[in-house]
């Protein structure tokens, strides 16, 4: 055996048993030459059809049948051993069984292996035993892919005859185009990936006949609407394997959806017919709640595949067997079920198994009657097992080329709309290859006829064909939907509904942004100035809201086609990083532009804040919301921006930034005079390709915004105003004018990569690059982003949660561990509790109740001390003494453990015990004390002293019978003390005793004399100090038979 496997392998070796031993027996000589069959199957978790205890008693049928044929293999005994394909959480492990086969193969050196039976422990077993040239039986293994291994046969079903079923089903319906196929695709250590592997056979075997097949897999929390409508897009005819819950409740959502499922047609495969487990009638879909009346109507498109469930009498007979020795070998009830079909192929594999081996020895010529037989080449064995038929338990046996088991199908179909019952209405004969109608039943559908498996305009209506008349009412619609939202005007305010904030109040509000008159920079807001503050915007409420409001510097506005596209685009575009924009106001003289207010200011606003302190975690939380509102701007309608910079970033109550004064280019005008200092500050964040125009389009181009939020990002990691100049000190127009010269290399603003990562510099370079083209986009500007600040949230809102959330995760785990300390401690307390007190008493105490004095009928006390102790103990240090009692009460205390009796007290060398209290036992008191004085005086036989091992001990045991009171007494330390003429008279048996030797009293002998078991001997009569004279004997042993 190998030794790095021996922790994980557990095997059993069962023929030697007795069970094994019955079933075998024949009428054979005992020297037979053994054929060793190693089977490698889960030992425990009977949910698995393949379990030992489901499949064994088959197994063992099967070798009795084999062993007891004198013209089967003559000469010959199959022998069975055993190995668990579990891991140590009782689940199939593709690790294990790998090292079981290699054990088996060198412990035993099997001539075939039966099982495994999950696929993914099947795979490399079968890989094995394909090298070791030995043949591989299961009933398991159903995955399509075992054709690849030489050496296995399989006897059971298989997904591969599961996609000729499918096959025949879409031929007898015409669907010869298209099939979709949805499974639970959830890797567990239950799962073995199930639904994966049962429509692996239709999806290969539907793509061989040319037929479309679009697969769905179902994974972690299901989607049902995304699920709904990925149906709708790509099939018709659906086959689905998951749990019968989420096929129910995905039904009920399309009925909920009011699709038209007449148009559909669902095939839900389960196998075994688990959803279909039932008294009649069989309803599927019925759970007792408020969705069944939903649920029937939608499962009228539904129809179950199954396995056909064998009729002839030997399979009813062997299912009979298998429950009755299921249930006497391992205590394991099997019921009726098709996980039955799983051990009949089993059985038939054992004995196809045993065929082919004897014909296979018979090519080899005469067989002399005890000689031992030479194995043949196990590639012959598996061959002959091949493309033949044989008669089994569930009928024919009848085994293709490739060593799979033809299987027998089932459809079932709701065949009473009224009740919704379910019943079989077709079957598939696998001999013939054909699909045959059970008498009197049929297909139903709901339009009377099978749907097709593509619709006739395509599933997204989308076939040319059906194209040009409904394109043609489409564009009419649209049109006519276009040209009514343009002539509504849904954006339209009128400036009745606007009320003006008064300016006292503005300024007074903790939420308006006010800075100081550029704070002594060179530049700073371009807002227009007002005595020495500046309002960051003008405000009004609208509706009970407030807004921010944008006044146009024009006379009047044309409403041109073009303007009024621009106003429905900007109703149109929604996204959290864009201010929204709530309408516009066009009456003379107060036309305006109405956006959402954000009461935090602008991004200038707060890096120019001394009240703030912007750390990487809150300035990275801004980039981030930046580039995601200019990715989905460049995504829109609107294209670009055009003005992009500082102050046309604001932050909202949550610090959510927001782009704003986006789109509208047809409103807007630039009011600053050229060749002023405002002029130049708001061009500092222009591309040079655009400041070098002199009429440059409003709306700018995309390449241009990536350069602006280059000089914004620079702005954001320096905190030192926009465009910094670390060596240089120039006003807006002369960077300006430096920034359209160009020059090698061109003015850009310093980089400090003791203040920001270098990553980020990197960044900032290529964002304002010369050259248009080498700028990124901002989608790709999002991912090094990510990259480079890893761990932080989407904005300092979610930052500063995550922040929380740890924390407080941080604090539950604490507590658990807190709260497992604590049970830990209670577990050791409670355990001390339960050692001095009995543990009905400890449990009153617990409850803080008053625990009552108990009087008890009739118990039996032991007594016993060491004769000589005292001048033992003289002899020896103290030290030893309290040595010697540990060891030798530690010793007693293991061996009362086997009894039903209570340690009552140790004190110096007496040893107090009880049987019949604190629990009753009726009569059993006696017959307890009696082994157990029995047991400690052979156990201190051989006991030795640690430091006098030459030296033995000599115990001195009474014993007596009658009844006491028992209670506890004290608060402090509290005992459970018992009271009463029998404790001191059984103390008395044990001071007038002799040593090694058992004294008993009268009493105990007539409690003893009803088990009629135990050896006494008449002591005579004795005087007993304050008892008189009392007639007692010598408890000598038990008899041997009892």
């Amino acid at each position: 055996m190998l030794s790095w496997a021996c922790p994980l392998l557990f095997l059993v070796l069962l023929p030697a048993q007795s069970a094994a031993t019955s079933l075998t027996a024949d009428n054979r000589t005992e020297d037979l030459q053994e054929v060793i069959l190693a089977a490698i199957l889960p030992l425990t978790n009977t949910n698995y059809a393949w379990a030992w205890p489901r499949v064994a008693p088959a197994i063992y049928q099967a070798l009795q049948q084999v062993n007891s044929d004198p013209w089967l293999l003559p000469g010959l005994k199959l022998r069975l051993v055993h190995g668990s394909s579990e891991s140590r959480d009782g689940f199939c492990s593709d690790s294990i069984a790998p090292l079981v086969a290699v054990d088996l193969k060198l412990s035993h050196d099997p001539w075939a292996f039966i099982g495994p039976g999950c696929d993914y422990s099947s795979s490399p077993v079968a890989r094995f035993t394909t090298h070791w040239d030995v043949p591989m039986v299961t009933a398991g293994a159903r995955a399509i892919g075992f054709n690849l291994y030489g050496a296995v046969t399989n006897t059971g079903p298989t997904h591969k005859k599961l996609g000729e079923f499918g096959v025949r089903i879409q031929e007898m319906f015409g669907w010869q185009r298209h099939a979709t196929v949805i499974f639970s695709d959830n890797k567990d250590a239950n799962d073995d990936r199930l639904c994966y592997f049962a429509v692996e056979g239709l999806y290969e075997l539907l793509g061989k006949r040319n037929i479309t097949v679009h697969d769905h897999a179902i994974q972690g929390d299901v989607n049902y609407k995304s699920m709904v409508q990925d149906i709708r897009d790509n099939g018709r005819v659906v086959y689905m394997c998951c749990s019968w819950d989420i096929f129910r409740t995905l039904m009920v959502q399309f009925w909920k959806e009011g699709v038209e499922l007449e148009d559909y047609v669902f095939f839900f495969i389960d196998l075994f017919a688990e959803g279909l487990d039932g008294s009649a009638p069989i309803r599927p879909w019925f759970r007792g709640d408020q969705e069944d009346y939903a649920a029937r109507n939608a499962f009228r498109s539904v129809k179950v595949l199954t396995y056909l469930q064998p009729q002839n009498p030997e399979y009813l007979q062997f299912v009979k067997t298998l429950k009755k020795d299921a249930k006497a070998m391992f205590n394991f009830t099997i019921r009726d079920s098709m996980y039955n079909l799983i051990a009949g192929g089993f059985y038939d594999g054992v004995i196809l198994y045993a065929q082919a081996l004897n014909e296979t020895l018979n090519l080899q010529g005469p067989r002399p009657g005890l000689g031992r037989v030479q194995r043949p080449r196990g590639d012959e064995v598996t061959h002959r097992m091949w493309n033949r038929t044989i008669k089994g338990v569930m009928g024919p046996v009848e085994m293709d080329e490739f060593g799979d088991r033809e299987m027998d199908f089932a459809v079932w179909d709701m065949t009473d709309v009224e009740s919704g019952e379910f019943q079989v209405v077709c079957v598939y004969n696998s001999s013939i290859k054909q699909l045959i109608l059970q008498n009197g039943l049929n297909f139903q559908w709901p339009k009377g006829s099978p749907p097709p498996d593509i619709p006739k305009c395509g599933f997204k209506n989308n076939n040319p064909a059906c194209l040009t008349s409904t394109n043609a009412q489409l564009q009419t619609t649209e049109k006519l939907k276009l040209e009514s939202e343009l002539a509504a005007q849904l954006w339209r305010v009128s400036w009745d509904d606007v009320q003006m904030s008064n300016l006292d109040k503005v300024l007074k509000r903790a939420c308006s942004r006010l800075t100081m008159s550029l704070k002594g920079s060179n530049y700073g807001s371009l807002m227009t100035m007002e005595g020495n503050f500046q309002i960051y915007t003008k405000t009004g409420y609208y509706k009970g809201n407030l807004a921010a409001i944008k006044y146009i510097n024009k006379k009047r506005i044309e409403l041109t086609r073009k303007v009024l596209f621009e106003l429905k685009h900007m109703r149109d575009v929604q996204n959290e990083q864009l201010t929204r924009f709530i309408g516009a106001c066009i009456d003379p003289p107060n036309m305006c532009i109405i956006t959402e207010y954000c009461p935090r200011g602008s991004l200038q606003d707060l890096m120019e804040s001394d009240s703030i302190t912007l750390d990487w975690m809150f300035r990275y939380s801004l980039i981030n919301d930046i580039v995601k509102g200019m990715a989905f701007l460049h995504n829109s309608v609107i294209i670009s921006h055009g003005n992009l910079k500082s102050s046309n970033c604001v932050v909202d109550s949550r610090f959510v930034l927001k782009i704003t004064d986006y789109g509208l280019q047809s409103l807007r005008t630039r009011n600053c005079p050229e060749d002023t200092h405002a002029y130049y500050a708001r061009k500092l964040w222009t591309a040079p390709e655009l400041v070098r125009i002199d009429c440059p389009p409003n709306c700018g181009t995309q390449k241009g915004d990536v350069y602006s939020f280059g000089v914004i990002l620079q702005e954001v990691a320096l905190l030192r105003g926009v465009f910094y100049l670390d060596s240089h000190s120039l006003s807006p127009k002369e960077i300006v004018q430096a920034v359209i010269h160009g020059g090698t290399p061109p003015l850009r603003p310093s980089l400090c990569f003791h203040s920001h990562s270098e990553e980020l510099g990197v960044l900032m370079q290529r964002c304002w690059s010369e050259e248009p083209s080498e700028r990124p986009d901002f989608n790709t500007i999002k991912i090094l982003l990510r990259k480079q600040h890893r761990g932080y949230g989407s904005n300092i809102l979610d930052n500063l949660l995550s922040r929380m959330e740890q924390y407080a995760n941080n604090l539950e785990e604490l507590v658990e561990e807190r709260t497992q300390a604590y049970h830990e401690e209670k577990r050791k307390a409670e355990a001390l509790l339960y050692q001095i007190l009995p543990h009905s008493v400890a449990e009153q105490l617990k409850r803080g109740e008053t625990v009552q004095a108990e009087a008890f009928d009739s118990v039996t006390i032991y007594f016993s001390d060491i004769v000589g102790f005292t001048t033992l103990s003289a002899e020896i240090t103290p030290l030893q003494v309290v040595t010697l009692l540990n060891d030798l009460y530690t010793c007693f205390d293991a061996i009362i453990d086997n009894f039903d009796v209570y340690k009552v007290e140790t004190i110096g060398d007496a040893y107090m015990v009880v049987s019949g209290l604190p629990a009753r036992n009726g009569k059993l008191h006696g017959r307890e004390v009696a082994r157990m004085s029995l047991a400690l005086l052979e156990a201190v036989k051989s006991f030795q002293i640690r430091h006098r091992p030459n030296q033995h001990l000599r115990l001195r045991i009474g014993i007596h019978s009658g009844p006491v009171c028992a209670g506890v007494v004290g608060l402090k330390m509290p005992r459970y003390c018992l009271f009463g003429d029998t404790v001191n008279t059984a103390s008395r048996m044990e001071s007038t005793g002799e040593a090694l030797k058992i004294h008993v009293s009268e009493a105990t002998r007539q409690v003893l004399q009803e088990f009629s078991c135990f050896q006494l001997q008449l002591r005579g009569e004795i005087e007993v100090k304050g008892k008189g004279r009392m007639r007692t004997y010598w408890l000598l042993g038990e008899n041997a038979t009892n």
